[in-house]
């Protein structure tokens, strides 16, 4: 672990040398490169820093535990420091655990009503304005870049850019099938229904990750559409990007600029495209993927949602929380929370 650490701090201290050359500072794709490699080892080198200071407490208290007048009090700081040793070299093995490259980075959520019908696009309606009070307490901005309104309500299809601080490190376990079940306002007999809307979450694809090739591209202008009273554009503003390698095509009509959607586009296109190729290439993982919270078959059901007992369960870990009615405003930090935890602990065992 020592050794582990020290090449860790060696690593750390080129990197910020090498971040203040003048010939780095001048490249921008190098210097974020390197940034982003010092970031990454961060928590590690601060957590070896602490844990030499407690170290050298101990060491200290070693010494004086021999002296007549302060062996006591000495005894009492060596407990606390051995303690805290301890307490330390637990954190040390978390921090010293793979990192996900991506954890650091924003992310493009994609939300879709499933089955059910018009309570599905309700419930996807619910799930956004979940996760978007639940950025608000995290301090996150959230920039909406398609959205296709269900005619009940809801919506059919809405996408949306999270920027701030580690943001995709907390919300990559929420990709999967979200499953409500509750009495529609629709139903007269009040009977409780089952419908679903499906989550994914995309880091935010960066130039350094995937260079997308515009001459793969095909561009289609079209005319904003959408439900009435939606304020949506009369003139020629929407685009569809349609990428010729894989067929996936992305569409935006947010912004009344023709430029500013295209922009928006081309953003969740190459997100998608990056998303696309890590997906292949975890495929080829097999068991790792697998092994993965959060990251396995997208079309699996990983949360309920039963609003007549108040209660969500996350069936991937079988964590149940008797508070939906929180849940729903944006208070995720204890589901969020306990799939971090069991995530840390299927690495530590190996798994």
């Amino acid at each position: 672990m020592i050794e582990r650490l020290e090449n860790i701090e060696k690593r750390y201290l080129e990197l910020q040398e090498e971040i203040m050359k003048p010939e780095v500072l001048s490249d921008i794709k190098k210097t974020l490169a390197l940034t982003k490699e010092q970031a990454a080892l961060k928590d590690a080198y601060e957590g070896y820093q602490e844990y030499k200071k407690i170290l050298e407490g101990i060491n200290d208290a070693k010494e004086l535990v021999k002296d007549p007048e302060l062996g006591e009090f000495a005894k009492e700081e060596l407990s606390s420091y051995e303690e805290a040793k301890i307490e330390m070299e637990k954190k040390i093995e978390i921090l010293l655990l793979p990192k996900d490259p991506n954890d650091g980075k924003n992310v493009i959520l994609e939300i879709r009503g499933a089955a059910g019908g018009d309570e599905g696009n309700i419930f996807a309606g619910d799930l956004f304005r979940m996760y978007t009070r639940y950025a608000e307490k995290q301090g996150w901005k959230v920039e909406v870049l398609s959205e296709e309104y269900g005619e009940a309500g809801g919506y059919s299809q809405v996408s949306a850019l999270i920027k701030g601080d580690n943001v995709y490190s907390k919300l990559k376990y929420e990709s999967g099938a979200h499953r409500v079940q509750r009495v529609p306002e629709t139903e007269s007999q009040g009977r409780v229904h089952t419908s679903t809307s499906t989550v994914l979450v995309m880091p935010e694809a960066e130039e350094v990750d995937y260079e997308l090739d515009m001459n793969e591209v095909r561009i289609d202008i079209t005319r904003a559409s959408g439900c009435g009273g939606q304020g949506v554009n009369t003139t020629d503003s929407a685009v569809r990007l349609t990428h010729i390698p894989t067929g996936i095509v992305v569409y935006s009509q947010t912004e009344r600029s023709q430029i500013k959607n295209k922009e928006k586009a081309i953003k969740i296109l190459q997100t998608r495209l990056y998303d696309y190729y890590t997906q292949q290439e975890e495929e080829k993982l097999g068991a790792e993927r697998r092994s993965k919270i959060g990251t396995g078959d997208r079309s699996e059901k990983i949360r309920t949602y039963n609003y007549p007992q108040n209660r969500v369960t996350d069936h991937r870990i079988g964590f149940t929380l008797k508070q939906l009615d929180r849940v729903m405003e944006g208070a995720l930090d204890e589901v969020i929370e306990a799939l971090i935890t069991e995530d840390q602990a299927r690495k530590l065992r190996g798994e």
